[in-house]
């Protein structure tokens, strides 16, 4: 239900997906319960802006199943819910927490099924660029063809889009997902920015504690990226080991610590970059690159270009939005 309601956008009930009552969902998860309907209303952020997700309500047999009357009350408290975290984030975000990313992809999840037809919330495929479109759909025909016996398959992969720029997408390809399709489905999930992370509070995650219990050291490295903290030092943040650590931040965040504090560090060059106070060295400085040589490798690791093209890319792109906006 949680991914029929994200790509339709819409309020889904058990009994418009599962009117058999015989997967094991309905016989394994929610019979044992005394569950016998259930509801699953779409959320497109409920914790990191433009990363959707979906509220579920549950009732009893006595209870009878959700109404049309009732599901249209229900959109309504959800979309109350959504402006109040909208309002929420605006009030946390720091002036330096500003995306610099320039014509960020519209969506941040895209679903391929065997048949390369692509699922998006709120249908918003369409207005992805096309380079990065095909990107994502070849890369999904790829691991198609490449499908052995693992059920499920999960890596990063870096994709550009028509103007050089490179995302960072995690892709998780299931060998078979009903939910969607009768055949593999490959998930394209964009990696949310430093400064997204950086403002998601414990209390934000409290259906999953393992993941509250890492936002403190998610913080931490957000602060002291500059400096290059230890794993040791990181670790200490949440009164774990370093081994383990790292193995549930890698596994639950989808990259590992020094990836994410990476990414800090690209974030804030790029911010540098458009600002065009700086020069190439005083910013592999500040952002905690060794040196000139050093940042400029990475920063092309990363985002596929060179600094100063990325700029000359980035800059040319704003002025042609803002053309387009006049």
């Amino acid at each position: 239900m949680t991914w029929q309601a994200i790509v339709r956008n819409e309020a889904v009930r058990l009994s418009d997906v599962e009117p058999s009552n015989e997967s094991a969902y309905v016989q394994k998860v929610l019979q044992p319960l005394g569950v016998k309907y259930a509801l699953s209303l779409p959320l497109s952020g409920p914790v990191l802006d433009g990363y959707p997700g979906a509220v579920h309500l549950f009732r009893t047999a006595d209870q009878g199943d959700f109404t049309a009357e009732e599901i249209a009350a229900l959109q309504k408290q959800v979309q109350i819910f959504e402006v109040d975290m909208d309002q929420a984030r605006a009030s946390h975000r720091k002036p330096n927490d500003v995306d610099p990313v320039i014509a960020r992809p519209p969506v941040s999840i895209a679903v391929v099924d065997n048949n390369l037809n692509t699922h998006t919330p709120a249908g918003a495929w369409d207005h992805v660029d096309g380079g990065l479109r095909n990107n994502i759909v070849e890369q999904a025909k790829r691991q198609f063809v490449q499908i052995n016996g693992t059920e499920v398959h999960l890596d990063r992969i870096n994709l550009p889009d028509s103007h050089g720029d490179q995302w960072v997408f995690n892709r998780v390809v299931y060998k078979s997902y009903p939910a969607l399709s009768d055949g593999p489905v490959t998930f394209f999930c964009l990696q949310p920015e430093c400064a997204d992370w950086s403002n998601v509070k414990a209390t934000d995650l409290q259906a999953d504690p393992e993941v509250s219990r890492l936002m403190p050291a998610v913080r931490f490295m957000h602060t002291e990226y500059s400096r290059g903290p230890t794993l040791a030092e990181i670790s200490q943040q949440v009164r774990l080991s370093p081994f383990h650590f790292h193995r549930r931040f890698t596994e639950l965040l989808g990259m590992t610590p020094k990836q994410y504090m990476l990414a800090c560090q690209i974030h804030q060059a790029k911010t540098e970059l458009l600002a065009g106070r700086k020069t190439l060295a005083q910013i592999a400085r500040d952002c905690g690159f060794a040196h000139q040589s050093h940042f400029t490798s990475r920063f092309k690791q990363a985002a596929g270009l060179t600094p100063t093209r990325w700029r000359r890319m980035a800059l040319r792109r704003t002025h042609a939005a803002s053309d387009n906006g006049n």
